[in-house]
């Protein structure tokens, strides 16, 4: 089902999952990566980081919109925190499994910054999930870090992939996880969209 859009949207992300889950929430869009630089500032909260880099990427597709009227730019940016700590993308397999032993057997918080930026503004929100890792199985893990699966992942791990059989708990929204908190999202829209006309 397409939702009636008098905008057009624009998804300031290359994430194949964002784009799997605004598509799921019935919205016709196009993708337009922003190129920001990601750099963690000094003293800078995980929850300030997440807030920032959203409303950077969403400004920067919205300036190369400056002429359009009716135009909404989603930016959102996700990762996991642990013990206060920011855990990114890994840069390596012994990377993703540093993380993954941080992880294992805990519960940590998954971060998402969402933005909507407009001409009259931007709007923006954060979304926090806590995710419970059973211990992972040492053989488990070293067959898990040698596939690509965890290398382009916040905490190297996708929730809807393999490391799902070591999450028996979430509290909150589980799309958050994923990459996009769609009910958050839809609200925050649906506000601009009515700030729009």
């Amino acid at each position: 089902m397409q939702t009636p859009q008098p905008f057009r949207l624009i998804l300031a992300s290359a994430s194949p999952r964002r784009r799997e889950l605004l598509a799921q929430a019935g919205y016709t869009f196009t993708v337009e990566a922003a190129d920001v630089d990601e750099s963690l500032r000094p003293g800078e909260s995980p929850s300030a980081y997440v807030l920032r880099l959203a409303e950077e990427k969403a400004r920067a597709v919205l300036v190369r919109h400056a002429e359009e009227d009716s135009v909404i730019v989603l930016g959102a940016d996700t990762t996991v925190v642990c013990d206060n700590e920011i855990l990114g993308k890994p840069t390596d397999a012994a990377d993703a499994k540093r993380m993954l032993l941080r992880l294992s057997g805990r519960t940590h918080q998954v971060l998402t910054g969402i933005a909507i930026a407009t001409r009259t503004g931007t709007l923006s929100a954060i979304e926090s999930t806590n995710v419970t890792f059973s211990a992972i199985p040492a053989a488990e893990l070293d067959l898990y870090v040698a596939t690509p699966e965890p290398l382009d992942k916040a905490g190297a791990y996708g929730i809807q992939g393999y490391a799902a059989r070591w999450v028996p708990r979430i509290d909150g929204c589980y799309f958050n996880v994923m990459g996009l908190p769609i009910s958050r999202t839809v609200r925050l829209i649906e506000e601009a969209s009515r700030e729009m006309r």
